[in-house]
């Protein structure tokens, strides 16, 4: 294993005490409707929409469920094998794994939700695969009890944010003393282009908790050590000069084309990580009587990270080649050897997180419950050193850049009431609430002579800004009938975006600070469910929901610099608005289920990152923009089968089609001759994806899993350009098949090993993604 240079890696002390703190109609009718029908129940546990009568399509894995069938080191593995769910997790240890779901794409993080315990980990201050991805990292997967996905905007009780999905943890507490220790390491073997080579990872945790008399108390910490294949290729574009006799021959280079087919270089591998995080975590519950309980959690991560550069390019002599000055000679033509030694770079990253959320909760059998949670989310440090002086001096020390997003955070706020008709004839069911929060982004560059250990010098570049969000909802099930119940509800919510701020540095070095307006939108979204229980095993539900989902913080508040010309990021986008439905009809049985759902969904002024012209820029560039109209429609079969021709074997698995088109783009400039997106795929959205899974239990202490994963090809283009998948920053279909074995010795000790990716598909999705990597655990249970 090749040696991270560099490494500020070094565990630090998790922290001195634990302080308790507390910081602050419709456009196009859907030719399909949603469903409430009961979730994916397994083992008669109950999901987060039977519990709430959300009337919202479930799926959903149980802690048995995921310690039978996932090589699960982090908690969003746990969502591997659940029907139109992608977490892209690049690697062991990843922070930038936001989820995509059946009508929205990898890229487009605050389309979906994610709660631990009603605390939010979707980072919304921003939309994207990098500091908009979930805080999946507050959650060990040995505190899973169950996790719920709940499709579509079709409960009022969730904002606009959830027309993709909403991902809701549920973490057990525990009934009587209880203690584990679990310890994983992986291994992953890779080769693609120059690189082969292997990159292990190792997961450490441990759990303690009781219960004593009213009082109830959770404590783990978990330790991860990972190293990464490359997440990025280096390259570039294919020169069309001759060399000169005098410029320097290289060798190494390997010949390929970029996502749009033109050919280039690659000339090495970039950001190979080792990342080393510890996670923390308190989780207090108190009974002030039996029908009120308080409860309190507090989270602390830490992430040091390192990650360099590896060059193919080798001299004459051998040597490799990072750059340096004038022209070199790879394959007959020429190449700016100052350009290639821009490709290479260092970086590393210093995190620390802190998450808290205090709750009152009410249980009692009468008519009215009641609930307060406010939860805060609070980056204590978060910097990103860059080197920019040349390879491979630049490992060691040199000019670079610090990102300092320290002072970005979250609060949440919000009081939920359910009132149940008692009584013989009851027949509605009403819940309801109000909701607060607020975003802060705050995301400074400065330059800095000492990329490792210098101070932060000349400001560089700032996006910072606010949102706030104030909502009410209500929904009541009325049942009309005692085979037929509606579901109608909805919500308003109030937006505003202020404290916007933008500079950013031309190439000549001058200096473009701009203070953003403040804009605000408000809006009302309607919620309608229909629900036929046809029969003790059979029912249909048809389902419609509005939703509006506004900008964040990132998207509007973003710099678009080209060259040395600066124009002001745009805070007028409009939020996106959704018509959303499915109709579904669902089997359930003792042993089985069956579920087909038609589902369709019209956004108008989605916002996505397209091409398009600036006044006053000579050149088109790339930022995100209110793209007028797309729609995504598709059928979806979901099935799951117990004791399948012999007792133990369990089959489980979905199939989704998606037809998904962009039907209205007047902003979009045309990036080659005759390209246009009227018509064109939606970004990021493929057009097939499945699941299939295969447990055989033949008794109490062994399981046996084979599963996989497929999905087609996807576009990352409004124009759909990007015609070569198979090369960095495309994206290929894949068919990946994953093999897990466990083995509970006794009462207190389990092993498992297992292998994802068991076929080796090589694969990838902007990056190149894991090849087959090797699973070992070893787990006790007091």
């Amino acid at each position: 294993m090749k040696k991270v240079l560099n490494n500020h890696g070094k565990l630090r002390p998790m922290a001195a005490a634990i302080l308790a703190w507390l910081a602050a109609p419709l456009q196009v009718l859907a030719q399909s409707s949603e469903q409430i029908l009961p979730a994916v129940t397994v083992e008669g546990a109950r999901s987060v929409s039977d519990t709430n009568q959300y009337p919202v399509t479930t799926e959903s894995v149980t802690a048995g469920q995921v310690a039978d069938t996932v090589n699960a080191v982090t908690v969003e593995d746990a969502l591997k094998y659940l029907p139109n769910v992608l977490v892209r997790r690049r690697f062991i240890g990843d922070t930038q794994a936001p989820m995509a779901t059946r009508t929205t794409g990898i890229n487009a993080s605050a389309r979906s939700l994610i709660f631990a315990d009603g605390i939010l980990l979707s980072t919304l201050v921003n939309n994207n695969n990098q500091n908009g991805s979930p805080q999946w990292f507050m959650v060990a997967p040995d505190e899973i009890d169950r996790i719920d996905v709940l499709y579509g905007p079709f409960a009022a009780a969730y904002p606009g944010n959830s027309y993709g999905a909403v991902t809701e943890i549920i973490t057990r507490m525990p009934r009587q003393f209880e203690a584990s220790a679990k310890v994983t390491v992986a291994n992953q073997h890779f080769s693609q282009y120059g690189t082969r080579d292997h990159y292990p990872s190792t997961q450490a945790s441990v759990n303690l908790g009781d219960r004593a008399g009213d009082l109830s108390w959770w404590f783990s910490v978990n330790h991860l050590n990972s190293f990464s294949q490359p997440v990025t290729s280096l390259t570039i574009n294919q020169s069309a000069t001759a060399a000169t006799g005098s410029a320097p021959l290289l060798a190494g280079a390997i010949a390929d084309r970029n996502r749009t087919g033109a050919p280039i270089q690659v000339l090495g591998a970039g950001n190979l990580t080792h990342t080393v995080q510890d996670t923390a975590k308190l989780k207090l519950a108190y009974d002030f009587s039996p029908a009120l309980t308080a409860a309190y959690t507090l989270g602390y991560w830490q992430n040091n990270a390192d990650a360099f550069s590896q060059s193919y390019l080798t001299t004459a002599t051998g040597a490799p080649y990072f750059g340096g000055t004038g022209s070199v000679n790879i394959a007959g033509n020429a190449y700016s050897a100052s350009s290639i030694g821009g490709l290479f770079s260092s970086n590393s990253t210093d995190q620390a997180h802190w998450m808290q959320a205090l709750s009152l909760k009410t249980k009692n059998s009468g008519s009215l419950n009641w609930e307060v949670i406010a939860t805060h989310f609070n980056y204590g440090n978060e910097l990103a050193r860059t080197s920019t002086g040349p390879y491979p001096l630049a490992q060691n020390a040199g000019p670079g850049r610090i990102a300092d997003a320290s002072d970005t955070g979250w609060t949440t706020l919000d009081v939920k009431g359910t009132w149940r008709q008692k009584g013989r004839g009851a027949r509605h069911s009403v819940s309801f609430g109000a909701h607060a929060d607020q975003y802060k982004l705050a995301n400074p560059t400065y330059n800095t002579s000492d990329w490792i250990n210098g101070d932060k010098g000349a400001l560089f570049s700032d996006s910072r800004g606010k949102t706030r969000t104030e909502a009410i909802w209500a929904q009541d099930a009325w049942r009309i009938a005692p085979d037929l119940m509606a579901t109608i509800g909805g919500r308003y919510e109030r937006w505003r975006a202020y404290d916007g701020f933008n500079f950013a540095t031309s190439g000549s070095g001058t200096g473009f600070p701009v203070t953003q307006p403040e804009v605000a939108d408000s809006g009302f979204s309607p919620k309608l469910s229909l629900t036929w229980q046809a029969s003790n095993d059979w029912s249909m539900t048809g389902s419609f929901g509005k939703a509006l989902r506004f900008p964040t913080v990132g998207e509007l508040y973003q710099n678009v610099q080209t060259g040395q010309s600066f124009t002001q990021a745009n805070p007028f986008l409009k939020p996106e608005k959704v018509l959303a439905g499915e109709l579904a009809l669902e089997r359930r049985t003792s042993d089985s289920k069956l579920r087909i759902s038609l589902f369709e969904e019209h956004v108008s002024d989605a916002l996505i990152s397209q091409t398009s012209s600036i006044p006053g820029v000579a050149v088109p560039v790339s930022f995100v923009q209110n793209v007028d109209k797309t729609r995504q429609r598709g059928i979806e079969l979901v099935g799951q089968k117990k004791d399948v021709l012999i007792k133990g074997l369990e089959l489980n698995g979905s199939l989704t089609y998606v037809d998904a088109r962009i039907t209205a783009n007047a902003g979009y400039v045309a990036t080659t001759p005759g390209a246009a997106s009227v018509g064109k795929r939606t970004p990021y959205v493929p057009e097939w994806r499945a699941t299939a899974v295969a447990t055989y239990k033949p008794d109490e202490k062994w399981s046996y899993t084979l599963a996989g994963r497929y999905s087609s090809r996807l576009y990352a283009t409004v124009d759909n350009t990007d015609i070569n998948p198979a090369t960095y920053q495309g994206f290929e279909g894949y068919f990946v098949a994953d093999l897990r074995i466990r083995y509970q010795l006794d009462r207190h000790w389990s092993a498992a090993t297992g292998i994802d990716n068991l076929n080796n598909r090589k694969y990838i999705l902007f990056h190149p993604f894991p090849q087959r990597t090797l699973y070992a655990e070893l787990k006790y249970d007091f």
